[in-house]
């Protein structure tokens, strides 16, 4: 009996496991696009009415997955919003979504450090456009892709309309002190920028350094959260969070672009 019980409890465990592939249920599609080092990429593209609205394309924090956004995903959409939600290559599980870029990345031998998922970001700005026919992109990042998105904005003005960073910093010491700040001079389309309150004083130079005209710092009163996760329905002040990145949405990159 108790070998019975165990067997049918694997079986469970690994029907779970593979659950994230395509539920029409959950509002979204999971998708596989190309990236470096002959590998597949993990997406979840949310359904929307609208084909030409503005997409955004959502980037997690270190060691998690596209999980980060199973909760936030789906307000974006009902705000009119294409939303892209992906696995980079440096990251692990969240929310019970296990990372399959990182999965895939390992089993290649690929290394996976934060500045190597640059790679998998810009991949995923090629499969919008040309794939998703996205013509209006919002690039928003969590923790060390907070910080990319930068890079990314930088690198492909012609390809990114706004830019929403939550918790971004300097984390890449290697290249340099101010690394991050140097792509955030070029960044000249919309940023938004928050954090916990006690990292403002991180994330301000990054904010300051960008010569946009339209552009949201927004520090909490209270303690806050690091990343993107600052939106969850869990934390007590995650709605003065939505209201800020509702606010910038809004007025600097609305669902309908103009014509």
């Amino acid at each position: 009996m108790r070998k019975w019980f165990w067997v049918h409890a694997t079986l469970a465990m690994m029907l779970v496991g593979s659950a994230d592939t395509s539920f029409a249920d959950d509002g979204f599609r999971s998708v596989d696009f190309p990236t470096a080092g002959g590998i597949q990429g993990r997406a979840d593209v949310y359904a929307t009415k609208n084909e030409s609205a503005t997409l955004i394309l959502l980037f997690h924090q270190a060691g998690w997955s596209r999980g980060e956004y199973r909760e936030i995903a789906p307000k974006l959409v009902k705000a009119g919003y294409r939303v892209m939600a992906i696995d980079q290559r440096s990251g692990g599980v969240v929310n019970g979504v296990q990372n399959k870029t990182h999965y895939r990345a390992a089993r290649m031998g690929l290394a996976r450090s934060y500045l190597d998922a640059y790679v998998d970001m810009t991949a995923a700005l090629t499969y919008a456009r040309k794939e998703l026919k996205a013509a209006h992109i919002v690039v928003w990042g969590s923790s060390y892709s907070a910080s990319l998105v930068f890079r990314l904005a930088a690198e492909h003005p012609e390809n990114v309309v706004g830019v929403m960073a939550f918790s971004p910093g300097e984390y890449f010491k290697k290249e340099g002190a101010d690394y991050i700040e140097a792509f955030a001079r070029r960044v000249k389309q919309p940023v938004f920028v928050t954090s916990s309150k006690k990292e403002r004083e991180v994330v301000k130079p990054i904010f300051d350094a960008a010569p946009a005209r339209k552009k949201i710092l927004f520090t909490p009163a209270s303690k806050g959260q690091h990343g993107s996760r600052a939106l969850w329905n869990k934390w007590a002040d995650h709605d003065v969070y939505w209201a800020s990145v509702n606010r910038f949405l809004k007025e600097y990159a609305p669902a309908a672009p103009p014509k």
